[in-house]
């Protein structure tokens, strides 16, 4: 859980710092540091760590594309019946020996909360979760309309990061 959490944390960053694809500009075998800079220019540095597979293919020139995707997926269970929890799932994929360096890292963690009240004159509706208890306003008024004290809501919030690296073509 700890590599998903700072490959997350490091996916944000550089999809702040360099939208889709940058190019390496400096690589650091010793400190395993990569030097990256975006098409309009901004430079990251960002450390590989030792679960990147074949680092040492790694040449400054090489094309980096990075996608990221977020989601967050609600859904209205009627009438509830099913049990208050989180569940987390995680997944990993790397580069094989001799590849190009890359691959793919996700999540998802889906919540089911109670809804414990409804409350028209704030249009908010509180949730209770597995872990705690919160207040949640709804801003469509019509979707607002389909939700009754003792039903439930699942919560799927999904992350995912792919890196892949295409070889400079000047060696």
């Amino acid at each position: 859980m700890r590599n998903l959490i700072v490959t997350s944390a490091m996916a944000v960053a550089l999809v702040a710092a360099v939208p889709g694809i940058a190019q390496t500009g400096a690589v650091d075998k010793a400190t395993r540091d990569i030097t990256l800079k975006g098409p309009q220019g901004n430079v990251v540095t960002v450390t590989a760590g030792p679960d990147v597979k074949n680092f040492d293919r790694l040449k400054v020139g090489d094309q980096v594309d990075l996608q990221y995707i977020e989601a967050l997926t609600l859904q209205l269970k009627k009438g509830g019946g099913m049990p208050v929890a989180r569940t987390e799932q995680s997944a990993t994929a790397s580069a094989k020996p001799g590849e190009s360096p890359g691959g793919a890292i996700g999540r998802e963690v889906t919540i089911v909360a109670n809804v414990i009240a409804v409350n028209p004159a704030k249009q908010s509706v509180t949730l209770q979760g597995p872990n705690r208890t919160v207040e949640v306003v709804v801003a469509d008024p019509e979707q607002f309309k389909l939700v009754s004290k003792g039903d439930q809501v699942q919560a799927t919030y999904t992350q995912a990061l792919a890196v892949a690296v295409e070889p400079s073509a000047k060696k």
